[in-house]
């Protein structure tokens, strides 16, 4: 592991008022260690598991690509400050590594096209073609890809939202290429029952206070499909 490590230092924290350290769960959560290449984050949309992940990428130096800021009705100044209250323990000092969230790729993608036009070379990285002359599935693969042989540390928050079934297994296989030789670790966020099946993960479920591990079959994602696959016409009959 890259990253073995990390703190939450919730006895500084600014304010118990304002998201996002007014979260129960942020607050009684110590600690996380990563003892596996790959680590889920599971649990029910404003849990903070989001959250903590881009805070954990401002943390190690890892760049978020954002959009253009807006105007916002409602501002709260505490929305990105958790990174100054998480500690990180690292097996050989700090690493490179990339944050992949679908809603921005798009941008990047833009971006990477716009580059190109000067110099295409820098497509050679990224599969050798323009990443939005491709389907966004078939863009997303060819990134990860090349992407993830670079050694590092990753993380992805909810990649299946752009990926179809299909292309959530290519996914996985990527996964198991790029840790066998130990050189890349991942951080994922994920509703995917797909993805939480990848061999040997460790999944955390922020639906707990504090956050703890579970095993892949008693996530409530992997319940839930399985009874679903097993008998679709009961659901469909309860709508």
């Amino acid at each position: 592991m890259h990253l073995t490590r990390l703190s939450i230092d919730s006895a500084n924290f600014p304010t118990h008022e304002h998201y996002p350290f007014n979260l129960d769960l942020l607050q009684k959560t110590k600690s996380l260690q990563f003892t596996t290449p790959v680590t889920f984050f599971i649990g029910e949309n404003g849990t903070g598991k989001s959250t903590l992940l881009k805070s954990l990428a401002h943390s190690c130096d890892i760049q978020v690509w954002q959009d253009a800021e807006r105007m916002r009705y409602h501002y709260n100044r505490y929305e990105e400050e958790l990174y100054k209250h998480l500690q990180l323990e690292w097996s050989n000092g700090l690493v490179p590594g990339s944050f992949f969230g679908s809603q921005i790729f798009q941008d990047f993608a833009r971006f990477l096209d716009e580059w190109a036009v000067n110099d295409p070379g820098i497509l050679a990285y990224f599969g050798g073609k323009s990443l939005m002359a491709q389907s966004h599935g078939q863009s997303l693969i060819s990134f990860f890809k090349t992407r993830y042989n670079i050694k590092g540390l990753y993380l992805l928050d909810e990649p299946e939202t752009a990926l179809s079934p299909q292309s959530q297994i290519e996914l996985l296989k990527i996964l198991k290429n790029t840790t066998a030789d130990g050189h890349a670790q991942f951080i994922i966020a994920t509703h995917s029952p797909i993805l939480l099946a990848y061999p040997g993960a460790l999944i955390y479920s922020f639906d707990k206070v504090p956050v703890q591990p579970i095993a892949y079959r008693d996530t409530a994602y992997y319940k839930l499909y399985k009874a679903f696959l097993d008998d679709p016409g009961k659901y469909i009959d309860s709508v």
